[in-house]
């Protein structure tokens, strides 16, 4: 199956420009796509992205990741109702070492012909004057074609400055350069980049004569048509574990609206298409086992992160809801830990006042759970101490209740819990 054919199964592919499909399906051409380095991590917003150059390097083509350091400290207009703070270069640089990180798991940066390399535009743009950048490029490309770009056409209204409206220009001039110096004939990137991506090849045309490709995916949006890439609380879903943690990550994937998997599946991992059927079918057989489910976070986590913290974050989701022992509970890391417990009621208390102080003085902290001591007598049989249970009111706590030397989970019944945090 070739680098076409993958894609148009996997519904990877919305627009292209002329003899684009039939260029690409003979593989050895070398590609590109943007990245917004505005944050220090890649987000996942930008997987389709990241998945569409995985396809195509190993179908036997050459990927350019480009990180817009010119253009980022511009900022792209393109689906943005506002203008955003200009970010230094020095902001720019760093983003782009943690960007090269993140990709390498994704794309082969070792020797080899058909190796991915990551690029900054500063590099070439920022050497070029102003007076040689209008004359040698500007002159190019009208003031009519530029405003019948839809970036630009949503944003007459409201206000665009001239430095986002030459955006698309500078992006143009990226996909020449590259054609020029690297032997780029393609450019990737989301329907909202189509604008940006044909000024490219008309640029390429018309200083040049030459042919140049564009292609583009569809936008992976939500079940309720809102912008992919964002939790249920509206948080960035970050590809860096020290942002969004795997367990976090994970549980992204396994909450996933049923109607929605099968898209995710093709887009978002590397499963073949007789693989994703037979995921399909099993889910349709049995729902209640969320096979679509289960199998989208494990390959997810595992293709963003690895399998050990795949195996983690299943572990810790069968703390949170399954019947997980206390074994299991101190098994976490002290980040793991509050990233599962993310949102669970918690209190402050000095150590004095739980040292050797039996359950019932100590679960009233708990005031969510218990309001009095009598409600916590009341309930003693349904209470566990860092998933152990509790049966004896008697029981008095020490150092060795402490999970990572200060935390505390309680919880009652099966989905209660809360954390008493000790301060020594």
């Amino acid at each position: 199956m070739n680098f076409i054919e993958e894609l148009s199964w996997r519904g990877m592919i919305q627009d292209s420009t002329p003899g684009a499909k039939e260029a690409l399906s003979k593989g050895g051409v070398s590609g590109y796509c943007g990245f917004d380095p505005s944050a220090s991590s890649l987000q996942v917003g930008n997987l389709a992205a990241i998945m569409m150059m995985m396809h195509f390097q190993r179908r036997g083509n050459k990927p350019f990741a480009l990180v817009g350091g010119a253009t980022g400290i511009i900022g792209d207009p393109s689906g943005k109702s506002n203008e955003r703070n200009l970010l230094t270069t020095e902001a720019v640089e760093h983003n782009l070492s943690q960007f090269k990180k993140q990709l390498s798991k994704f794309l082969d940066f070792s020797d080899g012909q058909f190796k991915a390399e990551i690029i900054n535009n500063y590099d070439w743009i920022a050497p070029i004057s102003f007076l040689d950048f209008l004359r040698n490029v500007g002159k190019h490309l009208t003031v009519g074609y530029m405003l019948s770009k839809d970036a630009v056409k949503n944003r007459l209204e409201s206000g665009i400055s001239y430095t986002e409206f030459s955006y698309q220009l500078l992006q143009a001039y990226d996909y020449y350069h590259l054609h020029k110096t690297k032997g780029v004939s393609v450019q990737f990137g989301g329907s909202d980049q189509w604008g940006n991506i044909v000024g490219g090849t008309e640029l390429i045309r018309r200083i040049d004569g030459s042919l140049a490709h564009g292609i583009t995916q569809p936008l992976v949006l939500r079940a309720d048509g809102t912008k992919f890439g964002k939790s249920a609380d509206g948080q960035k879903l970050w590809l860096d574990p020290t942002m969004t943690t795997p367990y976090q990550f994970y549980q992204f994937w396994l909450n996933a609206e049923d109607n929605m998997c099968e898209r995710y599946l093709k887009v978002f991992t590397l499963l073949s298409q007789e693989e994703i059927a037979a995921v399909m079918a099993e889910h349709q057989n049995a729902p209640h086992l969320r096979a679509m489910q289960k199998t989208l976070a494990r390959e997810a986590t595992t293709l963003v992160h690895s399998k050990e913290d795949c195996q983690t974050a299943i572990s810790a989701s069968e703390i949170l809801f399954g019947n997980a022992s206390g074994d299991d509970l101190r098994a976490l890391s002290a980040e793991m830990f509050l990233s599962v417990f993310e949102g669970i009621p918690q209190k402050k208390v000095s150590f004095d006042e739980i040292n050797d102080k039996n359950i019932v003085d100590v679960a009233v902290f708990a005031d969510t759970l218990f309001p009095s001591k009598s409600e916590v007598r009341r309930n003693i049989a349904a209470i566990s101490v860092n998933k152990n249970k509790i049966a004896d009111e008697k029981y008095s706590f020490s150092d060795g209740d402490l999970l990572h030397g200060k935390y505390v989970l309680l919880q009652k019944g099966k989905k209660n819990y809360f954390i008493i945090e000790v301060v020594k």
